[in-house]
C-alpha cells in the first residue's frame, strides 16, 4: 500500500513537474534565430571630407568583435557582473540561492541572481517584467545558449546588447557617448566605469550623477584588485584619473537644416527602418566649412540687425535667415541653413519657405532679353509709366524704389543698379508669360503668376528655387539639380546606392555668359558693391520687397552659386532701409569669401560666340579702345 501511494506522489508530482516545464517553454522564442540575428546598428552621415554630421539609430548599436574589446572591460564586467561566468552552464546556483535567502528576508525582489547569460537571454529573448515564470524561462534559454554557443561567443554578444544609459547599447556606442573615442582606445579607469553601469545606468551614469560614477568605477577598480586582475599600481593609479567625458549628451547633429533635409531624402532611398537599424554610411555634399562659416555669419549678422531694428522702435525683434550654396555644375549641395536655430524652429526656411523674391527675379527678364537678341548697351526708358488693368480698375503705377528716374538707360545700368521701370518695361517687350516660361526652364517650380508685377518679384519661390535658377548661368546654360548624397554603404562597408548629378541644357551658353556679365555688373558697378571687398570674380542681385518685408542676394562665383534670404516669418517689416544689399549681402559675401578660398584662380565662361567690347555703360556707346569711364562687356556675335 506504502509502495503504491509513493508511487503515485512521486508519478503526480513528475506529472507537476513536467506540465510546468512545458508550460513554461511551449512559448519560448527559438533561440536558433541567434544564428541570422543581426542587432540594429548606428548610420553614420558624412560630410565631403569625411567629418560626422549626425547619427540615425533606433537604439545606439555599434556591434564590435570581441578580439578588440580590452582584456580590463572584459575582466571589469565579468567580475561585476558574474563573477563564475566561466565556470557554470548559464545558471549560477549558488547565487539563486544566495539571491533567494535575501530575496525571503526582504519579502520582495531585493538581489538578482541573474548571470550574463541570463541577461543575454532576457535582453534579446524576453520581457523586464520580475516573476518566477520569467526567471524560469530566463533559465531555460541560458541553458540552451550555453550548450549552443562558447563562452567567447556569449560574451561578445552580451558587451553588444546590454544597455549603458544615454541611448548606449553595447560597449563601442557607450565608448563613444561617454568618452568620444573607440572601445579599444579605452583606459583602464574608463573600463571600469563602463562595466558599473549595467547595473543602474541612469543612476550611475557619468552625465547624469559623476560623483555616483566614480564611486561606482573605484568599487569595480577595487574587485579587480582584489582578485588580483589588476596590479596595485595600476588600481592606485586608475582611482585617482579625473573623469573625462566626451560632453556629447545628445545625438551628434551639425548642420541640422542639411540633416533634415537629408531624411526625407533618405526615407525614400533606403526606408526609414533601414536608416534607424542597418547601420549605413551616408556620404554627403557638404562642404563643413563653409557651412560653419555661414552659421558665423547669420549669427553675426542677425545679432546687428536686431540692434538697428531696436533703434527703429520694433519691440522684440526676431528675424530670421535662411542660407543655401551648391556647385555651380554638379548640382551639390555644399550649404544650407533653414533658420537661425534648428531646436526653437526646425521650419526650413531655404527650402519650405515661399517668399517674394522682389529684384531677385529681374536676372530672368533680362536673360531673356539677352536671348531674344536684345543688347545689354540698348537703352530703356526710365520714367513713370502707367499700365491699364481693365474697365473698372485704376491703373497701375509702379515706381523705383528710390523714387527718382534716370530718362534713357542702359539695360546693364538699369539691372546693376535695380530699377523696377525699367524691368517692367523690358517685360512688357518680351511678354510676362514668355518670361514665366524662362525661368522654368531655369528650374523655378512655384506657380507665377501672368502679370507684370512678375517683374518686380511678386510670385512666391523658394530659396533653393532660386539659387538652382541663378547657378545656370555661370554653368554655361546647364541647370543642375541640387543633390546632397554622393554614396551609402552598407554595414560591410559595399556601396548600395550612388547619387549621379542630373543635368539639362536650359539656355544656350552664349547668353548664360553675357546674363554673367551683366550681374558681375551688379557687384562691380551697382547694388552688390561690398562684395568687391573679396577680390575675386563675383556676380549677383539683391533683392528686397515691398516694405522692407524680405531682402535677399543671390549670386554666384564660377564655382558656387549661393542665395540669402532675410526676413520675420509673420511677414512684418525688417525696418526702414533693411534692404538686400544691407541685410542679406554681409552674409552672402562672407560665404563666397569661404568659398573661395583653397580654389584656384577662375573666371567666368566667355565661349567663341560671344565678344568682350568697350562700352560706355551710361551711353551704351561702344569705344574700339577703352576710355575714361568705359567697362568691358560681352556681346553675342551676330
Amino acid at each position: 500500500m506504502i509502495t503504491v501511494i509513493a508511487v503515485l506522489v512521486i508519478g503526480t508530482a513528475a506529472g507537476l513537474m513536467a506540465g510546468l516545464f512545458f508550460g513554461t517553454t511551449r512559448d519560448l522564442p527559438q533561440i536558433e534565430a541567434l544564428k541570422s540575428f543581426k542587432p540594429s546598428s548606428v548610420s553614420r552621415v558624412y560630410s565631403e571630407d569625411g567629418v560626422l554630421l549626425a547619427e540615425f539609430y533606433a537604439e545606439k548599436r555599434d556591434p564590435v568583435p570581441l578580439a578588440i574589446v580590452p582584456t580590463f572591460l572584459q575582466n571589469a564586467i565579468i567580475n561585476t557582473e558574474d563573477r563564475n561566468f566561466y565556470d557554470h552552464n548559464g545558471v549560477d546556483l549558488k547565487g539563486i540561492a544566495r539571491a533567494i535567502v535575501k530575496d525571503i528576508i526582504a519579502r520582495d525582489f531585493v538581489e538578482g541572481a541573474s548571470t550574463i547569460t541570463q541577461q543575454l537571454a532576457k535582453t534579446l529573448f524576453l520581457t523586464r517584467e520580475k516573476s518566477i515564470d520569467r526567471k524560469l524561462k530566463e533559465a531555460i534559454l541560458a541553458f540552451q545558449l550555453e550548450r549552443r554557443y562558447t563562452k567567447e561567443e556569449i560574451l561578445e554578444l552580451y558587451l553588444n546588447q546590454i544597455y549603458f544609459g544615454s541611448g548606449a547599447y553595447g560597449v563601442e556606442s557607450a565608448s563613444r557617448i561617454y568618452f568620444g573615442k573607440g572601445v579599444s582606445e579605452l583606459t583602464l579607469a574608463e573600463c571600469a566605469l563602463l562595466a558599473g553601469l549595467p547595473k543602474s545606468p541612469s543612476r550611475y551614469s557619468p552625465l547624469v550623477n559623476p560623483d555616483k560614477a566614480i564611486k561606482r568605477r573605484d568599487l569595480v577598480l577595487k574587485l579587480l584588485y582584489n582578485r588580483h586582475r589588476i596590479t596595485e599600481r595600476a588600481y592606485k593609479a586608475a582611482v585617482e584619473e579625473p573623469l573625462a567625458l566626451n560632453g556629447q549628451k545628445g545625438r551628434i547633429h551639425q548642420a541640422p537644416y542639411f540633416i533634415d533635409y537629408l531624411k526625407k531624402e533618405l526615407a525614400g532611398i533606403v526606408g526609414l527602418d533601414r536608416l534607424y537599424q542597418d547601420g549605413l554610411t551616408i556620404h554627403t555634399t557638404l562642404n563643413l566649412k563653409l557651412q560653419i562659416a555661414g552659421e558665423a555669419s547669420v549669427a553675426k549678422n542677425m545679432a546687428r540687425l536686431e540692434a538697428r531694428m531696436k533703434k527703429n522702435r520694433i519691440k522684440n525683434p526676431s528675424p530670421q535667415c535662411a542660407f543655401f550654396a551648391m556647385d555651380t555644375k554638379t548640382g551639390a549641395i555644399l550649404a544650407m541653413a533653414g533658420g537661425r536655430d534648428f531646436r526653437k524652429s526646425p521650419f526650413n526656411r531655404a527650402t519650405q519657405a515661399k517668399r517674394q523674391p522682389g529684384s531677385s527675379f529681374k536676372p530672368f527678364i533680362y536673360g531673356l532679353a539677352v536671348e531674344q537678341g536684345i543688347d545689354q548697351n540698348q537703352m530703356i526708358l526710365d520714367s513713370p509709366v502707367s499700365f491699364s488693368m481693365g474697365r473698372g480698375k485704376k491703373p497701375w503705377q509702379p515706381k523705383n524704389f528710390s523714387k527718382k528716374y534716370s530718362g534713357e538707360i542702359t539695360l546693364r545700368k538699369a539691372l546693376a543698379l535695380s530699377k523696377n521701370i525699367p524691368a517692367v518695361r523690358l517685360a512688357d517687350t518680351i511678354g510676362v508669360a514668355n518670361v514665366a516660361a524662362y525661368a522654368r526652364r531655369l528650374g523655378i517650380t512655384s506657380p507665377l503668376s501672368n502679370n507684370l508685377s512678375l517683374s518686380l518679384g511678386t510670385s512666391e519661390t523658394t530659396l533653393m528655387e532660386l539659387t538652382r535658377a541663378y547657378a545656370v548661368f555661370p554653368n554655361q546654360g546647364i541647370r543642375s539639380t541640387p543633390m546632397g548624397i554622393t554614396r551609402i554603404e552598407n554595414r560591410h562597408g559595399r556601396t548600395i546606392w550612388e547619387g549621379r548629378p542630373t543635368h539639362a541644357v536650359a539656355i544656350k551658353r552664349d547668353d548664360a555668359a553675357v546674363i554673367t556679365d551683366m550681374l558681375a555688373a551688379v557687384v562691380t558697378e551697382g547694388t552688390g558693391k561690398q562684395a568687391l571687398s573679396i577680390g575675386k570674380p563675383l556676380a549677383g542681385k539683391t533683392g528686397t520687397t515691398d516694405n522692407y518685408r524680405d531682402a535677399l542676394f543671390l549670386g554666384f562665383s564660377p564655382y558656387v552659386a549661393a542665395g540669402v534670404w532675410v526676413g520675420n516669418d509673420d511677414y512684418t517689416p525688417l525696418g526702414r532701409l533693411e534692404t538686400g544689399a544691407r541685410a542679406a549681402l554681409p552674409i552672402w559675401t562672407d560665404l563666397m569669401e569661404t568659398a573661395w578660398k583653397n580654389r584656384p584662380s577662375a573666371h567666368f565662361d566667355i565661349p567663341d560666340g560671344v565678344t568682350t567690347r568697350h562700352m560706355d555703360p551710361d551711353s551704351g556707346r561702344i569705344t574700339p579702345e577703352p576710355v575714361k569711364g568705359s567697362v568691358p562687356a560681352l556681346f553675342k556675335t551676330p
